[in-house]
């Protein structure tokens, strides 16, 4: 059974949620979160990206950036501008995005279910990446961000989240800059609480959607003061990391689409030759191609869009991995015609969210930045549930969720 927890949420009083509110950590580069942030004191940006308040020649990963992330929440706190909740409460966490809908659970994850294999995983983390969110909970001594998980739909759990969301009004009502609206519900009711709880425990598992790198650092920390602590018993706050839980029929996975700096020796003509011996191809011409089915993918090259149809024999529909659309490209394109082998560190691929739109595609590679562009059809939430359940692992860079939660809005002490 999945555990979830209430907690003593660290929150912003209500007339500075939106100025607090920041997009989380990793969908911004310091640079960009600078600008975003710059003439606004308020902005959680300060403490989970801390470095835009160093100079700019600052060591991202210095101890020097996790102190001032320290001090920077500190600093919020003393200001009376986050609060500590009095009791223990759960939370409903709304986002909505072009007329749709989706309301996640706002409690504490269990150290314990992620070591158990409770909580399941479909992506691999990098050490480096993984380090830096530890030592952001270590110093911080908070769960700043919560990670994104998702569940199998429960009917009856959903219901009563919709029938709190539907009869109270939010504690945190507003629209983001990208018309983005997010509203967040504080629930302190402890017989709710309890019904919530006991619904959730019905659940088998529970799945990362987005933030692997916060849900293994939150885990491995909470491990750590666990082996540290003589006196463990099991019910300290480390043990417990922040989580926001969607039911899976809410939510949506955008396209993840791929950039290539070069054809690897070829011609456009012979280029195209050997793709034809594992692809139906059709010129689209400079209108904009975007994939409408799986195994079907949109191809920018040399100013023309193309379509480009998987021939059968090239997938296994029946092969969890071997269905993905990224395998594919990999298997019969990356790595054989292009030789990119390592999609984790070969430079000459990069990947562009579905938010961006193929547009960006085609910029980069009008640009001369890039020499060829390809468009995935998304994958979808199934698709991702039945890799975890399956204990295997997508490729690199599969999924996009949108929209992104924003940070700050609830936060989780470790004390």
């Amino acid at each position: 059974m999945a555990i979830l927890k209430a907690f003593k949420g660290i929150r912003p009083t209500k007339d500075k949620a939106a100025l607090l509110a920041s997009r989380p950590y990793d969908v911004l580069n310091s640079e960009e979160a600078f600008i975003e942030a710059e003439g606004n004191p308020y902005s959680f940006l300060h403490v989970v990206k801390p470095e835009i308040d160093l100079p700019s020649d600052t060591n991202h990963y210095s101890m020097e950036v996790y102190l001032k992330g320290k001090e920077n929440f500190e600093k919020l706190m003393r200001d009376g501008i986050l609060l500590s909740d009095p009791s223990d409460c759960l939370y409903i966490y709304q986002v909505r995005m072009n007329g749709r809908k989706q309301n996640g659970i706002v409690g504490c994850a269990a150290v314990e279910d992620y070591m158990n294999n409770v909580i399941l995983k479909h992506e691999l983390t990098r050490p480096d990446k993984e380090e830096d969110r530890k030592n952001h909970v270590r110093i911080s001594n908070i769960h700043a961000e919560p990670v994104f998980f998702a569940y199998k739909s429960h009917e009856e759990l959903d219901n009563f989240i919709w029938n709190i969301v539907n009869t109270s009004l939010p504690e945190y009502d507003f629209t983001t800059e990208d018309d983005i609206g997010h509203s967040l519900w504080v629930i302190q009711d402890e017989k709710e609480i309890e019904n919530i709880i006991r619904l959730f425990s019905e659940l088998k598992n529970t799945y990362v959607a987005d933030g692997h790198h916060r849900t293994a650092a939150a885990a491995l920390v909470g491990n750590e003061r666990k082996k540290n602590n003589p006196n463990h018993q099991g019910n300290e706050e480390y043990n417990f990391f922040l989580a926001v839980h969607f039911p899976d029929q809410q939510l949506q996975i955008m396209d993840y689409n791929r950039v290539v700096k070069d054809l690897n020796g070829h011609s456009t003509e012979s280029f195209l030759v050997e793709l034809e011996k594992n692809f139906d191809i059709s010129e689209k011409g400079k209108d904009i191609y975007k994939p409408n089915a799986l195994h079907e993918f949109g191809m920018y090259l040399e100013g023309k869009w193309y379509s480009l149809k998987a021939k059968v024999g090239t997938y296994n529909d029946n092969d969890p991995i071997g269905v993905l659309d990224v395998t594919i490209l990999s298997e019969k394109i990356l790595s054989p015609i292009l030789n990119i082998k390592d999609l984790r560190t070969d430079k000459r691929i990069d990947f562009v969210g579905g938010m961006r739109g193929l547009e960006e595609l085609e910029k980069r590679v009008n640009s001369g930045e890039m020499k060829l562009a390809f468009a995935l059809y998304p994958v979808s939430m199934k698709q991702l549930i039945d890799i975890a359940d399956s204990n295997n692992i997508m490729p690199p860079k599969t999924t996009w969720f949108e929209p992104k939660l924003r940070s700050g809005l609830v936060i989780h002490s470790l004390e």
